[in-house]
């Protein structure tokens, strides 16, 4: 997409900047929105002020505190405290960031909106669809699968094709305050990153039981479930003669199961959304993407009714996690749509 003017989301660090900066280059009026998701977030709204005067351009505080809580903030805790491993950014991001860029965008007579991240916006036919980045190492196009083909098509992405080595050349070259800041961290809003320490003082302990060992037997207490993920084998305090991983947690007894492995062959998958088509004209086959740190794994889609799906791996894949999204994607790189993982098998 082209376009004559864009918003431009600021969060003070180096690759939004950078963004902007290149826009600016190519001719296209820009303004700076930095969105103050919460208190914790003031630092950011004072490093894009000093990104935005060096750039020479107005930056709006767009204050959402009420739409994070309600958005973000309740739907990971209930997440965690139903024993599943939410990612707050893939729901962040479509709700509330690309939600209110657009409406400020609008407010202020903008066409586009542009962000820092590392992946392309194609058109395939009448729809849009995120493609990953050029810059494999640096992809974020899992974080952006749930967005809506109208927040798509007004999307701009410059970083897509560059190494992070040369966007933070470029911050120096032209002074930018940001071009030495750290990589942002996944949880904006938990400042150590003690993500169940967060939860427990906003919103209590969560269920306590036992561990289960691989033959089902009670084999010791944990704290809490909300400190535990599918997958998961340091850190959980037991000697059972030979390495044991999280299998199951079970929300309503406290229990969590375990296995001498993770691995699984298939998992369901459940408010699934799609781009380039409105759903699966049938069975599917995919490169899977179970985490965002996750390698590609080959495997075979089939959509169900209700926005389901099932996905068979060719080849069984580690920890799978309830509340993860897996993100499906062809052999191009296009971006097909995805899903939360519900359950295992």
């Amino acid at each position: 997409m082209t376009c004559k003017s864009a918003l431009v989301a600021l969060s003070g660090g180096v690759d939004s900047a950078v963004c902007a900066l290149l826009l600016q280059e190519q001719g296209v009026r820009i303004e700076g929105a930095v969105l103050e998701f919460s208190p914790v977030h003031t630092g950011a709204v004072e490093a894009a002020k000093k990104c935005a005067d060096t750039l020479g351009i107005p930056l709006h505080i767009v204050r959402c505190h009420e739409a994070f809580e309600r958005d973000v903030i309740l739907p990971f805790a209930e997440s965690y405290y139903a024993g599943r491993t939410p990612n707050p950014c893939v729901v962040c991001n479509p709700r509330v960031k690309f939600r209110l860029l657009c409406e400020t965008a609008d407010t202020l007579g903008l066409e586009g909106i542009a962000t820092g991240h590392y992946a392309a916006v194609v058109r395939c036919g009448d729809r849009w669809a995120v493609q990953r980045a050029q810059n494999v190492k640096r992809d974020q196009s899992y974080m952006l699968y749930r967005l809506t083909q109208d927040q798509l098509s007004r999307l701009l992405l410059p970083l897509e094709a560059m190494p992070k080595e040369e966007v933070r050349a470029l911050a120096a070259r032209h002074a930018l305050p940001c071009a030495d800041a750290p990589d942002s961290q996944e949880i904006c809003f938990v400042e150590d990153g003690d993500y169940a320490s967060y939860l427990e003082r906003r919103f209590g302990p969560s269920r306590a039981g036992n561990f289960l060992a691989p033959d089902g037997s009670p084999c010791g207490k944990h704290r809490g479930i909300l400190h535990y993920t599918v997958g998961q084998r340091k850190g959980l305090g037991l000697s059972l003669g030979e390495p044991v991983f999280i299998r199951r947690i079970d929300a309503e007894t406290g229990d969590i199961a375990l296995g001498t492995d993770a691995l699984y062959k298939e998992a369901a998958l459940s408010d699934c959304v799609w781009m380039p088509f409105p759903e699966p004209p049938g069975l599917v086959r995919v490169q899977a993407k179970i985490r965002s740190q996750a390698r590609l794994a080959d495997a075979l889609l089939t959509p169900l009714p209700g926005g389901r799906a099932q996905i068979v791996f060719d080849t069984p894949q580690h920890a799978p996690a309830p509340g993860q999204s897996c993100v499906v994607y062809d052999g191009s790189g296009l971006v097909l749509g995805g899903g939360f993982i519900e359950a295992d098998s």
